[in-house]
């Protein structure tokens, strides 16, 4: 039997990434005034990035399900006998719903998982079910690790402002700090996948400080199971910040910290400025 994993274009996987995995990626649409683009094809971060700064009309939309069945069909042509499907947080998009939905109509068993995750964090668990799925582990054993690794896994992220998440509506317990004084820089992250807050800081300094010192404590913390971890950092128009970041980071651990803009349909809820960890433990082989 042969497990292929498909996940969506929020997870931030590079072309390569794909290739090296058989990983296939179903794309997300973001709307800019008006007209729909499809993610990783038609836009990147640095469209997002311009229509921010020129205060369009910006708003996203999940797959249809017809496309996550082709996806599903394209994958059993190629030799899929069982499809892990994993994909963002559904409290923050109907993709996963989407998924569900096509999944009856499959030529193959669709195991679908919703990961409670965005970005790399959702990228290195699609990673890790590849390989799992590669060595022949059995469907089951794969999404259980699969579903293991994303419950450990974390996502924080300082915004420059709330505002972006307040008018695409996730942002969820975060609500509370809307109105509170504009020099306190509100650090966030993902829980049972929504957003929520996690501390307030006075600067924006302190705050990428803290995501620092949080993540260290994440990855010398690691579940008994954990053989290794992965971390990435995100930016939406923050390279410098983020990439010193990244940079005492992997002095700090010793392990490879990947660096990218943010996927052009998460940067569009999150706004300019914003930086993100997000921490993924790796299964042992």
């Amino acid at each position: 039997m042969s497990t292929v994993v498909v996940t969506d274009s929020t997870s931030g996987l590079s072309a390569a990434e794909r290739t090296e995995h058989g990983i296939r990626v179903v794309p997300l649409v973001l709307v800019v005034d008006g007209r729909e683009r499809i993610e990783g094809d038609e836009v990147d971060s640095r469209a997002v990035v311009d229509a921010l700064r020129r205060k369009a009309e910006i708003s996203t939309s999940r797959p249809a399900p017809a496309t996550f069945l082709r996806a599903y069909e394209a994958a059993a042509k190629g030799g899929a006998t069982q499809i892990v499907s994993v994909h963002l947080s559904g409290d923050l998009s109907g993709t996963v719903e989407a998924a569900r939905s096509a999944a009856p109509e499959s030529p193959v068993p669709v195991h679908v998982v919703d990961s409670r995750l965005i970005g790399m964090a959702l990228g290195f668990a699609a990673i890790g079910a590849a390989r799992d799925g590669a060595r022949g582990l059995p469907v089951e054993e794969v999404v259980a690790r699969l579903e293991q690794c994303c419950a450990a896994s974390t996502v924080r992220m300082v915004v420059h402002s709330l505002e972006q998440l307040r008018r695409g509506g996730r942002i969820g317990g975060a609500r509370a700090l809307l109105g509170s004084a504009l020099a306190l820089k509100p650090v966030l992250h993902i829980v049972d996948g929504h957003v929520e807050p996690l501390e307030r800081v006075r600067t924006a300094g302190k705050a990428i400080a803290r995501l620092q010192a949080l993540t260290l404590q994440d990855c010398r913390d690691l579940p008994e199971w954990a053989g290794g971890v992965d971390v990435a950092v995100h930016h939406l128009d923050a390279e410098e910040r983020a990439s010193a970041l990244a940079t005492a980071l992997r002095e700090e651990l010793d392990v490879p910290v990947s660096l990218s803009p943010l996927t052009a349909v998460i940067g569009a809820h999150v706004g300019l400025g914003t930086i993100g960890v997000g921490v993924t433990p790796r299964q042992r082989d």
